[in-house]
């Protein structure tokens, strides 16, 4: 029996996500982003299911790499039109109990001074629900429309994603003590202004010298999701995020990825138990394998070649239009998600631009396991004892139906193996993980909860 694992669902504010065309399937809904009930629907299908978290991705920009032009994007629905995540929060929080909502906000387009406020606001609201996926952003086509000339190369943004969690946690963790509120009606004092501190943060990349806005919030510092593949990405994760995401259809690369992460947090001082790691999946199911099979046949007739290429080009940074549809991918130096090329490029198979567009056109980069629910269960617990990963951010071809069918099918057959939950633990989204309501001790943003003490000591090394 393999260990226990869990579900995310993989969605983003915009139409079919990773699945270019698809939205033009009659059993598809997610042409209706742009309406609450379809994502207050999917939350109550999801809680049904026992999925850990509605995880929401996010880009600030659009996908004009593919011919230069973003004119297949646009046509194709490739991410655009995109609205913003945070808040599908409130609505889902409502409409459910128990299940997280991770939200994507990129360091590179908001400060982190606004984002603190924001985030912890949410927190308040889904009492404890929240995470933050933590992205650094690939896409120029953003950075050039909010002012910057151009994006920051791939590992200074790295660097500035640091200081920028530096800033939150000082922001979320140390700023407002835990009895700073006190709410005393007969002495008239809301808070006691001699626990509320400002922060005093002067850095190479922001100064935030004041006090955090919000008081603290059930999980102060948001449950932290984050998807670094590259060298500098997984080298933040691993001293940062709680749940890490992996995107690439082999094993090797995955358990590779898990093996390295899980040792690097340890070298950071960090618990690597306490840093799970999921991999994407597109999952096709239903009664018997041919139907399932069938089912993935009828998906794969409404794929747009020419916005999957779009979408890739985009994510990689390598305009695919260059080269032939049969033409094998070779390895391109580029400022976006430099780990898509080396995944792409390493030699375990070679990828072509049909191929690609074949593959990723039902679900995104992740494998596609399709069958029964027998047959799926199988496969999914053979990744888990071969990578070591804690679970699956799962994806759709079709939504709400592949979420749906994942639900009727697949979760009753992995509750009834004992490796998939059974109900919610009680508690904020982080006691529901990992049992506890904040930051571990050995999490670097604890430290940052004596916020007078970090004070000195970086008074006294400049």
């Amino acid at each position: 029996m393999s260990k226990k694992f869990i579900f995310n669902a993989f969605e983003m504010n915009c139409v079919g996500h990773q699945s270019p065309g698809l939205w033009a399937h009659p059993h598809d809904r997610s042409w209706q982003y742009k309406d609450l009930e379809y994502w207050t629907d999917l939350a109550k299908l999801l809680e049904k299911g026992i999925f850990t978290a509605i995880f929401i991705a996010d880009v600030v920009g659009y996908y004009d790499v593919y011919n230069d032009s973003a004119r297949a994007a646009v046509q194709n629905g490739v991410q655009i039109p995109v609205n913003d995540p945070l808040q599908i929060a409130g609505p889902v929080a409502q409409a459910t109990k128990h299940i997280g909502i991770g939200i994507t906000s990129s360091t590179s387009f908001e400060h982190p001074y606004t984002w603190a406020r924001r985030i912890a606001t949410a927190d308040h609201y889904t009492k404890g629900r929240v995470g933050w996926n933590i992205v650094t952003s690939y896409l120029e086509s953003g950075a050039k429309n909010v002012g910057d000339n151009s994006l920051n190369r791939h590992d200074n943004r790295y660097e500035i994603a640091e200081e920028y969690l530096e800033v939150i946690y000082k922001l979320l963790e140390g700023s407002w003590e835990e009895d700073a509120v006190v709410r005393d009606r007969e002495k008239r004092i809301f808070a006691n202004p001699d626990k509320v501190h400002e922060i005093g943060h002067k850095g190479k990349y922001f100064d935030v010298p004041g006090i955090g806005l919000t008081e603290p919030s059930p999980q102060r510092t948001p449950v932290l999701f984050q998807a670094g593949s590259s060298a500098a990405g997984k080298k933040f994760a691993a001293q940062n995020a709680e749940l890490v995401f992996v995107s690439t259809p082999g094993k090797k690369v995955v358990k590779e990825y898990v093996a390295d992460v899980r040792r690097q947090a340890k070298e950071a001082g960090r618990d690597p138990a306490k840093v799970l790691v999921l991999a994407l999946v597109n999952i096709v199911v239903d009664e018997t394998d041919e139907k399932a099979q069938a089912k993935y046949e009828d998906y794969k007739k409404y794929i747009s070649y020419e916005g999957t290429l779009s979408l890739i080009s985009g994510w990689s940074g390598v305009d695919l239009s260059k080269y032939g549809p049969d033409e094998p991918l070779k390895h391109e130096e580029t400022n976006a998600i430099i780990s898509i090329i080396d995944h792409l490029t390493n030699g375990e198979e070679d990828w072509t631009p049909r191929k690609l567009a074949d593959w990723v056109g039902v679900g995104g980069l992740g494998p596609v396991f399709i069958g029964s629910a027998t047959t799926v269960a199988d496969a999914l617990q053979a990744w888990v004892a071969e990578t070591d990963v804690d679970g699956f951010n799962i994806s759709y071809g079709v939504s709400h139906e592949t979420f749906a069918d994942v639900v009727e099918y697949l979760v009753p057959e992995l509750q009834r193996r004992g490796v998939y939950p059974t109900e919610y633990k009680e508690g904020t989204l982080r006691e529901k993980i990992f049992g506890t309501r904040y930051l571990p001790d050995e999490h670097p943003g604890s430290r940052y909860r004596d916020i007078e003490k970090v004070k000195r000591e970086e008074a006294a090394k400049r």
